[in-house]
């Protein structure tokens, strides 16, 4: 009894019922017999109720699964996601020990838009919204991490937002006068790229020849890990290394002789028309057209090629000059920026259900991540809902004190 009480908020009503979650079961009487039959029933209709909650990782999730949570192999978090989740979800998955995604609905739209695509079309533009903290960059990661899964190419931008705000190292480009470097950020994006696309390194050649000093080249028909290397290995050229990895993506993609889909996934794509907080020697702002990185990542967002999808989200946290209150795609990525995207398939991504709400609080107990008393109880999660609106962020942030 007393595990079924902290594991699963199921308390003695009085001696004729037991409330067990939703469910109210009379007992005719308060006996022994009865006693440990009731413990019994519960033990078992817990188990089930915990057990509901998980659902193993396959490419057929649907709308069945809404709610539960799946588990992200360990293998594919250090490939994946290098450095591409949520800050305060990475310290989830060191307490836990274990990368558990929730199977939501936005995710599956975009995943089954996916699945029905016609690659020899342009790119199509999908871009996940919603107030702040509802689960939209995770909802980015379940779908690329079906993508990886599918074997597709995975360009994958964890937070645009980065690339115009911290930078502590700007170089003028050597390629063009106009444009800043940003090495450090590039080479360490480019890491990550080939841990995450490792087995195409060695079966991609690029289609032209670049140079990047009097003495340096990479020639017309080298593997496209020669090109990442030397990137990595020549930080002055790294950010111009980007954009040519970038080009010659986006321009074999989709064409007869290339074997592979390419999904180009960014976080907070707003950025991109946003302002920076960048200064120059003058101390006047970088305009993100001038920095490199960004430019030829907005050539990426154009959907002038083929044999992949571009999937993004829009994000107000840590936006430069947008109100808090904003969240529309329109209020976020701006005149230029709208412009630019349409056409796109907006995704909302609402705050949790009463269902996903539910999934979360239990699995919140089953890890025993709830350790005050009072949240464990009817009132305490009531108090749970009216405090965090059934935002996902907030949610754990409350739950993180208790």
């Amino acid at each position: 009894y007393l595990y079924a009480h902290l594991r699963l908020s199921i308390f003695p009503l009085d001696t004729g019922c037991f409330h067990c979650s939703e469910r109210i079961v009379q007992l005719p009487s308060w006996n022994g017999f009865v006693f440990v039959e009731a413990v019994v029933f519960i033990f078992l209709y817990g188990f089930q109720l915990v057990s509901s909650l998980f659902v193993s990782f396959q490419a057929c999730h649907s709308e069945k699964h809404v709610g539960q949570f799946y588990t992200v192999p360990p293998a594919h978090v250090r490939i994946v996601f290098p450095y591409g989740l949520p800050r305060r979800y990475i310290e989830q998955v060191k307490t836990f020990n274990e990368a558990c995604l929730m199977v939501r609905q936005p995710a599956l739209e975009v995943i089954s838009y996916l699945k029905k695509t016609d690659f020899s079309k342009p790119a199509l533009r999908y871009v996940f919204y919603g107030v702040r903290g509802s689960g939209k960059s995770l909802s980015l990661c379940h779908t690329v991490h079906f993508c990886y899964t599918q074997g597709w190419l995975v360009l994958h931008i964890p937070d645009a937002l980065r690339w115009v705000k911290d930078c502590t190292e700007l170089l003028p480009s050597s390629y063009n006068t106009s444009r800043f470097d940003q090495p450090l950020q590039a080479v360490e994006w480019l890491r990550n790229f080939r841990t995450t696309n490792e087995q195409f390194l060695s079966k991609i050649k690029i289609k032209q020849r670049y140079v990047w000093t009097k003495r340096e080249f990479t020639e017309e028909g080298s593997l496209l890990g020669e090109l990442v290397d030397q990137g990595i290995s020549r930080v002055k050229s790294s950010s111009d290394v980007v954009g040519a990895l970038m080009k010659e993506l986006r321009l074999q993609s989709g064409q007869p002789e290339s074997n592979f889909r390419l999904a180009v996934a960014v976080n907070s794509v707003n950025a991109l028309w946003g302002k920076s907080n960048i200064m120059k020697e003058d101390r006047s702002a970088v305009d993100p057209e001038e920095l490199t990185l960004i430019h030829n990542l907005r050539k990426l967002m154009n959907n002038d090629w083929t044999g992949g999808a571009i999937i993004t989200t829009v994000s107000q946290t840590g936006s430069v000059l947008i109100p808090k209150s904003a969240y529309l795609p329109q209020e976020l990525l701006g005149k230029k920026g709208f412009d630019t995207m349409d056409p796109f398939v907006p995704v909302s991504v609402p705050n949790y259900s009463e269902k996903e709400f539910e999934s979360c609080y239990l699995y919140y107990m089953d890890r025993h991540w709830l350790q005050h008393p009072q949240s464990l109880t009817e009132d305490g999660k009531k108090e749970l809902i009216f405090l965090s609106n059934r935002n996902p962020t907030m949610l754990e942030r409350i739950c993180s004190s208790l």
